[in-house]
């Protein structure tokens, strides 16, 4: 019997070898390039809906258009750091997504987070930001959304948080970027 067990283990390892792994993608921006990984075993929604803006090539063409800093959060209770993008134009956005919360995925919005914007729960579409520094009110129970659930992290910067960092310091009035930082493309690497 402690054989059969043994090899119902081993088998259910392997085959867990082969389970989804991490997915590299390269955002090419008019200020530098931004390497990621999505999850798509912790997040397969929110990933999923990401990558078919990306397989689309919906994304290109689009802007980095917002940004929270310490000084144009000032006057919120709840401070933030992002930069906020890829807003495809609305006749080419797919139907909004169902929220994933960090409290399922186990995913948090720490330096170099990506996530998925929204205003109401379930209202998720193309638009994704990316977290400077750790950004805990952006989690589940988190207090920036007033209705508590937080925002759907899906991946994270594997290098280019110097290029975030650059474009979180441009120009703004009122969290809105002067001149957008231009998404050229967004790319599947593997």
């Amino acid at each position: 019997m402690k054989t059969i067990v043994f090899l119902s283990c081993s088998a259910l390892l392997y085959l867990n070898s082969f389970a989804q792994k991490a997915t590299s993608c390269l955002i090419k921006t008019s200020m530098g390039n931004i390497r990621i990984e999505v999850y798509p075993d912790k997040a397969p929604i929110t990933v999923t809906n990401f990558l078919n803006y990306v397989d689309h090539q919906l994304y290109d063409g689009t802007n980095f258009f917002r940004v929270c800093t310490p000084e144009n959060e000032q006057e919120r209770k709840i401070k933030i750091q992002v930069i906020q993008g890829g807003e495809v134009p609305e006749p080419k956005q797919f139907k909004s997504i169902e929220l994933e919360t960090t409290k399922q995925t186990g995913l948090k919005h720490q330096d170099g987070t990506l996530s998925m914007a929204r205003d109401l729960p379930n209202s998720a579409s193309s638009s994704f930001f990316i977290c400077i520094g750790n950004q805990p009110e952006l989690d589940y129970a988190g207090k920036r959304n007033p209705d508590g659930l937080g925002f759907a992290a899906f991946g994270k910067v594997t290098r280019g948080m110097k290029v975030v960092s650059k474009i979180q310091l441009q120009k703004e009035k009122d969290q809105k970027l002067i001149n957008p930082v231009i998404i050229y493309s967004i790319r599947r690497l593997n």
